[in-house]
Order: C-alpha cells, then structure tokens, then sequence
C-alpha cells in the first residue's frame, strides 16, 4: 500500500534551496503540503498577466504597494504563487510575504478556472487574504471575493465587460474590464 507524501513548507524550501526542482520543466507549487504542477501559461493567459502588471504599475506607486507577477506568498503548509499581488510596501528578501501583507491577488483563470474558484478561493479565505479576483477569460468576466470570516468570502461578486473595478486598498485605481477584456 502507498500513500502520497506530503511536505511542510520547511520541507520544501529546503529542497528549492538544495535545487531539487532544477532542471524540472514543470511548474509547481506547494498547496496544503501536496506538490501540485500548474499547466505552463499559454499566450493568451501571460497576455492578461502582463497588461495586468502594466494596469497596476501605472495604477500604483512604490508608497501604495509592492506589485509582484508569479511569486509565492507564505499560507503556512502552502507556497501558492498566484499570478499577480499586491503586497503591502517593503522588502521580501528575508521572508515569503504571508496573508497579512497581501492587498490584492489576483489569478487569471485560463484552463484553471475549478481550482482557483474552488480550493485557492477557500485557501485564501482561510488565510484572511483581503481581496482575492479571479479573472475569467473565457467567461470574459472578473470574480471579486472579500471580506474572510470563518475561512469563506462574505461579498463575492461579478463583474463583465462594461464596468469597472477598483480593489479595496486603492480605490482611485480604476480597471476598465472592456479594455481588459479587449483583444487588440
């Protein structure tokens, strides 16, 4: 009989540090201590992320916040690295930023849409993760989750092509969904 293994987080920083995924080419990430391999991002899904990076960097300053593409954070058991953050300002060198620094997340649903509505939603809740979006590409339309009590999301939402969105955190910091949405 077998049983998967899991790790702690100790476990696999240790084994980033000692390069055991070196020369892997799959992306993974730790989630409630099991490895999980991501799809490799498509053109279509690095296309989001990147006019998201430039919506936030212009949207922003290094005073509001610290904009991160594809990093892990630290959920104690889980390293998920989710495709844009917005972290309080500051440094990360010395440690992952943990839920507490997190303003906004952000992951773009491509192909991953059961999972990041599914288990990062109730991972990030139970964490208390401020504001969590889930772009939806194929839906053209952007899930907002908010305010965490007891490990779920107390306002979730909806909003599609027409309208705007502003996180918590920054409201002056206007996404126009049509232009998000746009495909020139």
């Amino acid at each position: 009989m077998s049983t998967a293994l899991r790790l702690t987080a100790d476990e696999y920083d240790q084994m980033i540090a000692k390069g055991a995924f070196d020369g892997i080419p799959r992306k993974i990430e730790l989630i409630r201590g099991e490895l999980r391999e991501m799809n490799p991002a498509s053109p279509v899904h690095e296309d989001y992320i990147d006019y998201l990076n430039r919506w936030s960097t212009d949207a922003t300053t290094s005073r509001d916040c610290v904009v991160r593409v594809q990093s892990s954070i630290d959920l104690l058991d889980s390293r998920p690295e989710p495709d844009l953050t917005w972290l309080r300002p500051g440094r990360y060198a010395a440690r992952r930023p943990q839920a507490s620094d997190v303003l906004l997340l952000i992951e773009v649903a491509h192909s991953s849409l059961p999972s990041d509505m599914g288990e990062k939603a109730e991972l990030y809740a139970e964490f208390n993760v401020a504001e969590y979006w889930v772009i939806d590409v194929a839906s053209r339309c952007i899930h907002v989750f908010a305010d965490a009590v007891n490990h779920a999301y107390q306002d979730r939402g909806q909003l599609t092509v027409g309208q705007t969105l502003s996180p918590r955190c920054r409201p002056d910091a206007v996404l126009v969904l049509a232009d998000l949405f746009s495909e020139t």
